[in-house]
Order: structure tokens, then sequence, then C-alpha cells
């Protein structure tokens, strides 16, 4: 993630923003209740997309998925991560043994594009091949998915120092700057493999982070997350605000729930969720933002991961999770209609738009990935 960041950084800061706390009326539509259409197949859609995914991004030598379909044929470690994701979603939902195949040769793949090693420079992309990875040993109890996370993890862990009072560099090059694009997926991996392997350094690796993290760089009343802190060594917050760290920061407390069952953090996680719906800067009318292509266009694919898994938490109260699923049912309801080409399946960074001629790579999975979770929200009864 590392071209969007430094031009996020560069750029400045920006604060303040009209926040709707969870417990008052909505004083703008939030919804486009314009949205119908008699039925939604978001399972048979999810396996064209599927098919889609491969037959246009797929690298020549079969190792990776390239940057766009229009031929730039760049290999870029962090979204080939978010494949593996979605791959595990595919098998998950249907149980194809395609997917398998396909899991097995993206991770051998990634690592053979990337120096034939799985660790690189930057800690946050690292957390996401480490996750991805992770899931598919969840999925296929495959023991080389678990020996990759534990490389990855491992080197991770280095990037850990008491600068600004704690938390994961960004990058090797840039340890100093610390961000919620590092800090979220190594809390979530943590809480994880602590799940699995029962290190208690895990546990507690987890906890400390997230301390960090919480008291760093979220706001304590509105929930807001903030990028990063110390991008140029003055140790001033980066006030940018993204999808993507709502869903880190919320899948972070949603973990440590599971973990530990102590309810502040999911507390913590209700609270991050609600005050993202409710944002008009990061949903206006009710819709996730278009942040673009490029870094950006995957942005939107880490709140959905994160928040479909909330949705489908038992213990998050009722009344909020009426709200979010009806939040998830009216993007993927906007997406489905709106925002997919047809026949060509490329899918828009704006979910209420067509797409135009070049769909990236990054933009394709966050569609994919609203798509995987309302199909399986769909299964399980949740959306109605």
């Amino acid at each position: 993630m590392r071209k969007l960041t430094k031009l996020i950084m560069v750029a400045g800061t920006f604060a303040g923003s009209m926040l709707l706390n969870s417990c008052e009326k909505d004083v703008f539509p939030l919804y486009n209740e314009a949205i119908v259409l008699t039925s939604y197949n978001y399972n048979g859609l999810a396996d064209s997309l599927q098919r889609q995914l491969y037959s246009t991004y797929l690298s020549s030598n079969g190792n990776y998925l390239i940057q766009d379909n229009q031929g730039n044929t760049t290999f870029h470690y962090w979204p080939n991560a978010h494949v593996l994701d979605v791959l595990a979603d595919g098998f998950l939902r249907t149980k194809d043994q395609v997917y398998v195949a396909k899991m097995k040769a993206l991770l051998n793949g990634i690592r053979l594009q990337n120096g034939n090693a799985f660790p690189n420079d930057f800690y946050d992309d690292m957390g996401w091949l480490a996750l991805s990875s992770l899931r598919a040993y969840d999925a296929t109890k495959e023991e080389a998915y678990v020996q990759a996370t534990n490389i990855l993890w491992a080197d991770m862990k280095k990037g850990i120092t008491e600068v600004q009072g704690g938390g994961m560099g960004w990058s090797k090059g840039k340890p100093n700057f610390k961000n919620t694009p590092a800090n979220g997926p190594a809390i979530i991996l943590a809480a994880r493999l602590y799940r699995l392997q029962n290190k208690a350094e895990d546990l507690q690796t987890a906890k400390t982070l997230y301390t960090w993290l919480k008291s760093t760089l979220v706001e304590p009343v509105t929930f807001t997350v903030w990028d990063g802190i110390n991008y140029d060594g003055t140790g001033v917050i980066s006030k940018n605000k993204y999808t993507y760290n709502v869903g880190l920061f919320m899948g972070a407390g949603l973990e440590l729930y599971k973990t530990t069952k102590e309810k502040t953090y999911l507390d913590d996680a209700v609270k991050t969720a609600i005050a993202g719906i409710n944002d008009v800067e990061l949903a206006p009318g009710g819709l996730m933002k278009d942040e673009g292509q490029g870094d950006g266009g995957l942005f939107k694919g880490v709140w959905v991961r994160y928040l479909n898994l909330l949705v489908n938490e038992p213990d998050v109260p009722v009344a909020d999770k009426e709200k979010l699923i009806k939040f998830m049912k009216y993007n993927a309801q906007t997406l489905y209609k709106q925002g997919i080409s047809r026949p060509g399946l490329l899918i828009s960074p704006a979910w209420n738009k067509a797409p135009q001629s070049k769909t990236d790579l990054t933009t394709q999975l966050s569609g994919m990935m609203l798509i995987e979770a309302a199909a399986q929200l769909s299964a399980a009864g949740i959306l109605k």
C-alpha cells in the first residue's frame, strides 16, 4: 500500500467530520429506497465473478493476478494477498476443490514473484498475506499455509518498537511511522494465532498493540479512526479517514472479543461500526464512498470483510445488528444493480455507477468481497 500512503501523508491532514451518534436519529437521508430489484442472486453472481477474476487478471506465468484488465502486468503484493482471501471465501461458500488448487498456486506464486520469499519491506502487506494464509489453513487444514503465516508473523514482530509509545511501524524503510494499516492486521493476526497455537505472547502482543492503537489513533468520543502518526518525524497525527481503517479497528476489537470474551472489545467494535456507517464522509447517503482505484480501490473491501464478521457475531446487540445489516444490504443491492458491468462483470470504484473501461484488480476485489459477503449472509438467513 506504499504509493497511496505516501501521497496521502504528504498531502497533509484534515480534521472534522459530520458524525452522528448511534443513539441519535438520522438527520440526513441514509438510504436511497429506489434501489429495488425483485431478486438478488448473490451466490450465482459470486460464482461468475470468481470465474471472471481468473480469466481477466491471471498473469501469463500463472503465478499472480495482474494490476488491471487492460494489460498492466505489474505484480503487487498486497492485492494478491487479498485474492487469496477471496479464493478462501469461494471455497468456504461452495466447497469446490477448484479453489483449493488456485489457493495453492497463488501462495506459491506470490513467494516466487517476491524473490522466492514471503516477507517483504511493508508490515501491513505482510499482515494481509499472513491473515489470508491463516484463513486458507482454517479452510483446508494444509500445513503450508500456517507455515507461511508463522514465517510472516516472525518478521512482522520485528517492527514493534517503543517509538511514539509503542505500535508496529509501517515499513522497514520507515519504521517510526506508526499507522492503523500496519497495526490493525497485526492485532487480528495475533489474536487468531493465539486461538490456534495457544502462545501467551501472541495474545499479549494483540492486547498491547490494541491498547496503543486505541489510545493513539482512535477518538474516544466519536470513534473516528485516524490513519497514522509521525509520518514526517514530527509526531503529528495524520487525520485522514478511510473506510479501510474503520474495518481494521472494528475487526481488531471483534477478534480480541472472540479470544477473551471481554465485553469492552465488542463494545469498541460496534461503536466503530456505527460511527462509520453514520459518517457522511465515509458513507455518504449510506453508501461506502468511492476511494478511487489503485490502493484506494481495495479499501472498501477491508471494511466489508470485518463488518460481515461483526454482523455474524451472535453477541452484537439486536438494535445495532439491524443497522449493520441494513447498511450491508443497501450497499450490496446498489452494487448488484448499478456498479457491475454486464456481461463483462467488471466492478466500479463507485458502487452506484457503471465502471469505466479500466478496472484495477484492487477495485474488482472490493466488489467481490461485498458480493461474497452478501452470498454468505443470504445463505445464513441474515440478509433477506
